[in-house]
């Protein structure tokens, strides 16, 4: 009788070899495989991209902020001027600065009033901007609406015109980003600039109550420190600062400190790692600097340029492919730097 569980156990264990030697003969997949399949597709599906992981983006005082509150820092690059290099104003383009550069953000400068530009030739350079807002729609990335001017105010009617259209088209869109004035010079905040920048936001908003818009300053977008006091009265307003850290150093810095302290949210839409010329130099030390200063206020920046002009501050050198797919050897010294940038600290969507 003691012996009988024996037995029966020693014909259990035998039945249970064989089924399992048959199972593994027709299905070489074991438990534990599948297992480790639905953990790599869930880290795959983990991953989403820049506008579904940042959504809707709103100013709330010195910051821009997504759709869960949150702090948030785009990196990215800007085309040229699109009357002169606009053969980067493409989808392959666009393509490959999201997926090989990882940038969260593009920037389409539309030349206004500077040789064949808008003013001139309306049609042509508002479909450049169109393809590449499109473009960055389709890769789920936001997206810089440059009215690239330093004559703004001398085409108010032309601007508003211009971005009542786009907002008509894609102001439903969170992609969307608007930048209404470049850079302007010399001219005064108070008695040129906000007005001109209050009659654009008017038009916008009309058809685009949330998504932010960014206004220029005096003297190439630098001087950000006059706002203070004398805000735009409207939401989701940023203010441009440009810098080229070859020639712009700790003086400006110290002037966006000021800003941002008082509480305005600063946006750089073009910088550079030479001197403002675009060329002359390339100053490595500071260039780290501004990064770090914009990793440390959390502002948003893309980089001038994607163009194949012969000097320092384009990223590609010349005769670079036009859709993309560039190679180490076709970047510049600026291109490089600026790539390994973007990719060491934007988040790798999918």
């Amino acid at each position: 009788m003691l012996q009988r569980p024996y037995v029966l156990f020693a014909i259990l264990l035998t039945i249970l070899v064989s089924c399992t030697s048959s199972s593994e003969n027709k299905n070489p997949i074991t438990v534990n495989d599948s297992s480790e399949t639905e953990e790599l597709r869930d880290a795959e599906t983990s991953l989403t991209s820049a506008v579904a992981t940042h959504g809707q983006l709103k100013v709330s005082g010195n910051k821009i902020l997504d759709q869960n509150d949150i702090p948030v820092q785009l990196r990215g690059m800007s085309l040229f001027w699109s009357q002169w290099i606009s053969k980067y104003y493409n989808a392959e383009a666009i393509n490959w600065l999201t997926d090989d550069w990882q940038c969260n953000i593009v920037r389409a400068a539309m030349a206004v009033d500077e040789d064949l530009g808008y003013i001139t030739n309306p049609e042509i350079e508002k479909q450049k901007v169109f393809d590449v807002i499109d473009a960055a729609i389709e890769n789920d990335i936001y997206v810089i609406v440059d009215w690239h001017s330093h004559h703004a105010e001398n085409y108010l009617e032309q601007a508003k015109e211009f971005f009542t259209e786009v907002a008509k088209k894609y102001g439903d869109q969170p992609n969307i980003i608007y930048e209404i004035y470049n850079e302007p010079l010399d001219v005064s905040w108070n008695e040129v600039l906000k007005p001109y920048h209050t009659e654009v936001i008017q038009s916008i908003r009309m058809h685009d109550p949330d998504n932010i818009i960014v206004c220029g300053t005096r003297n190439w977008s630098q001087r950000v420190d006059e706002v203070i006091g004398n805000e735009i009265e409207a939401s989701n307003i940023a203010y441009t600062l440009h810098y080229y850290a070859a020639t712009h150093k700790s003086e400006l810095r110290e002037i966006a400190q000021q800003a941002i302290n008082s509480g305005l949210a600063l946006f750089v839409t073009e910088y550079g790692v030479s001197e403002a010329s675009g060329d002359g130099s390339i100053d490595q030390t500071e260039a780290n600097r501004w990064w770090q200063f914009l990793d440390d206020n959390k502002i948003s920046w893309c980089n001038w340029s994607i163009a194949d002009k012969q000097e320092l501050s384009a990223a590609l050198k010349p005769n670079a492919a036009a859709n993309g797919n560039w190679t180490m050897e076709e970047l510049t010294i600026s291109g490089a730097m600026v790539r390994e940038e973007i990719k060491s600290k934007n988040p790798e969507y999918n």
